[in-house]
């Protein structure tokens, strides 16, 4: 049996399940409910004295930390899991007593939201991380809930809300277009899938090149990628439209790199590749060639890294250094944590009209990593 070690923490090695509760009198015995058999089997590898050792000492002083988790399960996929993981990473971290609890919702229709709700509010929970779709966040807003909800996955930009209880923690795409937009040339190409992201991105990309350049329309060519698409010689092959141009990539990750891959393939004259978060992602590193990238700058605002975090976060299988999603969910519960009991926060992430406002760094991928991108634009 495979043990884990911690040397800077003893942090327990638990799996996220539906309710987690954590006192701070000593040696308890271990208790985890209501468990899948997926994780039922995962814990049956972690070594029996991990399950108590989270109490080994006493835990801090202050107010009971709770936090209710809204997942809809069927929306988002995976991240039901891994938000929920970030945030008990991150609570098992501080060493103080906490309860996490899920509410899992079948779908984000206005009955099943405002029912798990009212569940919620039931059960005394006054903050909630709730990493739901814009359509989620619209009903949300429209119930107008009298609690503190935190969407890691919602930028207020994208919201009507003037709510003082709802947060928002999403990436702002459109601010990391503006500082890639700095870097563009003439023409202006723009990939984009028929996601909501990928279609508003290149909305917003056209609008804003055209008003800092004032150039004619012919200055932006927009092209679509269909879901099955694996060859894109009729749009880049010869096409002197876009020679010379800037080409932003507004993909998923295996997406970009087709795309990259074959503006090599088809010779295109390219002056540089633009990016914004979707693309900072290792995996970019190994299913690109060095040629296909070594032009490309992309925006990252995942600036700041907590070492203890990024490995209580990896025994769970969870990434909070490349994963926007699971990192934006870590500064929001680390803000309800700073709200509730006063804690120092471990993130330094301005919050602004209930928005957290994220840094933004400018990355290029060299042969093995992202590097510092040093700007040649003038301001």
């Amino acid at each position: 049996m495979i043990r884990l070690y911690i040397f800077t923490l003893l942090l327990p090695i638990v799996l996220f399940s539906d309710n987690f509760s954590i006192s701070n009198i000593p040696l308890p015995i271990s208790e985890v409910q209501n468990m899948d058999p997926v994780q039922e089997k995962l814990l049956e590898k972690t070594a029996p004295e991990h399950l108590s050792v989270s109490n080994s000492k006493p835990a801090a002083t202050g107010n009971k930390l709770r936090i209710a988790l809204l997942l809809p399960h069927n929306t988002i996929g995976r991240y039901a899991a891994s938000t929920a993981n970030a945030s008990f990473a991150y609570l098992v971290s501080k060493n103080r007593p906490f309860e996490l609890k899920s509410y899992k919702i079948e779908d984000e229709s206005y009955e099943e939201i405002l029912k798990t709700l009212n569940k919620i509010q039931a059960d005394g929970f006054s903050y909630v991380i709730a990493p739901l779709t814009q359509t989620g966040e619209k009903i949300v807003s429209k119930i107008n809930p009298q609690i503190n909800i935190y969407f890691p996955t919602i930028n207020k930009k994208d919201t009507q809300t003037t709510s003082k209880y709802l947060y928002y923690g999403g990436i702002d795409y459109r601010a990391q277009s503006d500082l890639l937009l700095n870097e563009s040339v003439s023409p202006l190409v723009v990939f984009y899938d028929k996601s909501e992201i990928g279609e508003q991105l290149s909305k917003y990309q056209e609008y804003a090149f055209k008003q800092r350049n004032g150039v004619n329309k012919n200055s932006v060519v927009k092209i679509s990628i269909p879901l099955q698409i694996t060859s894109l010689e009729n749009q880049l092959k010869n096409n002197s439209k876009i020679a010379g141009g800037s080409f932003f990539v507004n993909t998923p990750i295996v997406k970009s790199g087709m795309i990259m891959s074959q503006l090599t393939l088809y010779d295109v004259d390219v002056t540089n590749v633009l990016s914004t978060q979707t693309n900072y992602n290792p995996l970019l590193l190994s299913m690109t060639q060095y040629q296909d990238r070594k032009n490309m700058i992309i925006a990252n605002s995942i600036t700041q890294n907590n070492d203890v975090l990024i490995e209580t976060n990896s025994i769970l299988g969870n990434d909070i250094v490349y994963d926007w999603i699971n990192y934006t969910t870590t500064v929001g519960i680390d803000y309800f944590s700073y709200i509730i009991n006063g804690q120092k926060r471990e993130y330094d992430i301005e919050n602004l009209n209930n928005q957290m406002i994220y840094p933004i760094k400018l990355l290029q991928p060299s042969v093995s990593k992202f590097i510092p991108y040093k700007s040649s634009s003038k301001e």
